[in-house]
């Protein structure tokens, strides 16, 4: 999986290329729908054991918990100045690119996109995102800084030009 640091770069990226229109507080909201799937791995830290779809990359990585995660998103739909189904889709994208990003990782577990409608694990064909260390002593290692220098070149930065020349589209126009 991703560094948490790499899963809110989704939201961050749609911030630079949108500018105002995304208000601080729906930034980060996205910024957590975006990290909200790996929640799922908090009971692993106290020794407790699930398997299958209740288990880390499970149903918290799937389309259905995006869309359910989108419904936070209405909630706030008033505050943040837009239409109700902007926000629901705002969330729902966030919290979506978490399992896409996933999916891409060199990892072999895959993660079960179209559930509740089947529990199947999918994966990229494109692996150019490096496992990230989940203990603290390995993450902050080299080779924590290895998979940080990884999600710069293969993450952040296409994500952050893509915006960017969103941005000067939307200025030249």
């Amino acid at each position: 999986m991703p560094t948490i640091f790499t899963h809110i770069a989704v939201p961050i990226a749609a911030k630079v290329a949108v500018g105002a229109r995304i208000p601080a507080s729906m930034l980060l909201m996205g910024m957590l729908a975006s990290i909200l799937p790996d929640f799922d791995g908090i009971p692993r830290q106290f020794g407790v054991r699930f398997e299958g779809i209740w288990d880390h990359r499970g149903f918290t990585h799937s389309l259905g918990f995006a869309m359910a995660v989108g419904m936070l998103g209405i909630g706030f739909a008033q505050r943040w100045g837009i239409a109700w189904w902007k926000a629901w889709l705002w969330m729902c994208l966030c919290c979506f690119s978490h399992p896409l990003l996933d999916a891409c990782t060199t990892g072999r577990y895959g993660v079960p996109l179209l559930w509740p409608l089947s529990d199947v694990r999918f994966n990229s064909p494109w692996k150019f995102i490096a496992i990230s260390p989940i203990r603290a002593d390995s993450f902050f290692s080299a080779r924590g800084l290895a998979v940080l220098k990884n999600e710069l070149f293969t993450v952040w930065l296409p994500l952050l030009s893509a915006a960017v020349l969103v941005l000067l589209g939307r200025k030249m126009r």
